[in-house]
């Protein structure tokens, strides 16, 4: 078979609205930068930053007071509007959790991982999410029915594709280990058909966490869980099945103790995102996270894996 790299799949890609900058940052080379120091990396934790298709919108998460709030910025008039909190629940003064978001193709529909404020003193496990754009503005999120969240078990970290059906990682019956990675195609009328595992050669014995797809499923980015050392690992697609993912080097020494996750790739195909925490001590967790940060590359020089 002949040798394929991912750079040959971006490459075949069209560059979208090329021009607009990336809220005015200078590009990143072969090694890891912060992501717009001041504007998403903060004092505070920020975690996982997208964009919308035509580069019009950005999206990030970050912590306020317990809670995990999805932000935006605007691309308008030349400038990038400085960031701002979107409200997911009505009630705006409980913790709650609104995280990982993705962006469906027209811009209109964001999915992301939730818990509203009642789940979230209840200790429950997190859902998927729904919020439409209406006139301009970001609704009221409410929760994606069955099948795909569920009372009993936990549904995280949605990535939705070009024709609207969603990947998702989910501990619920059938899964190969602690958690594992479902497709679930988009019916209309926001109804999705009963959720798939993507198969053994992804899913493993081990707990899958977050994970990129891109909208044509031409290949996938997720974490680490099929060697010793940690960060991201890459499958692409042949004859309608994932290949067993392959780690990648990010361009730089993985840092001991930190947790690498959220991968994404701009629109565009030039830079891979990703994001770090720190929590002190490290097994804490979300808990005792004093650090997160948002990071990109330029896959250039990065992503130059083969596969035979």
């Amino acid at each position: 078979m002949s040798i394929i790299g991912l750079a040959l799949v971006i490459q075949s890609c069209k560059p979208i609205n090329s021009n607009t900058s990336y809220l005015h940052q200078k590009p990143p080379g072969g090694t890891p930068q912060l992501f717009a120091p001041s504007i998403v990396n903060t004092d505070a934790i920020e975690i996982n930053s997208v964009f919308n298709s035509t580069f019009t919108e950005l999206f990030f998460t970050r912590i306020i007071d317990g809670s995990f709030v999805i932000h935006h910025s605007e691309f308008m008039d030349g400038n990038w509007t400085a960031p701002q909190p979107i409200q997911m629940y009505a009630d705006q003064n409980r913790e709650s959790v609104a995280i990982d978001p993705s962006i469906t193709q027209d811009g209109n529909t964001m999915y992301f991982l939730g818990i509203n404020p009642e789940d979230r003193a209840n200790s429950s496990k997190p859902d998927i999410y729904r919020s439409q754009k209406t006139e301009g503005k970001w609704q009221l999120a409410s929760k994606v029915e069955y099948p795909i969240s569920t009372e009993k078990y936990a549904e995280s970290y949605p990535v939705v594709l070009a024709d609207g059906s969603i990947y998702f990682t989910s501990d619920r019956p059938g899964s190969f280990g602690k958690r594992d990675i479902y497709r679930a195609q988009y019916l209309g009328d926001g109804k999705f058909d009963t959720p798939v595992n993507i198969g053994s050669e992804v899913n493993t014995e081990k707990n899958e966490r977050s994970t990129y797809v891109a909208p044509d499923e031409s290949y996938l980015i997720t974490a680490n869980t099929y060697t010793d050392q940690k960060g991201f690992a890459i499958s692409f697609k042949e004859n309608n099945k994932w290949e067993t993912p392959t780690y990648f080097d990010l361009g730089e020494p993985l840092i001991k103790d930190w947790i690498y996750f959220c991968p994404y790739m701009s629109p565009d195909g030039k830079y891979f995102f990703f994001s770090k925490r720190y929590s002190n001590p490290p097994e804490s967790g979300w808990k005792g996270a004093t650090n997160g940060e948002v990071y990109w590359v330029d896959v250039s020089n990065v992503f130059n894996l083969r596969r035979k």
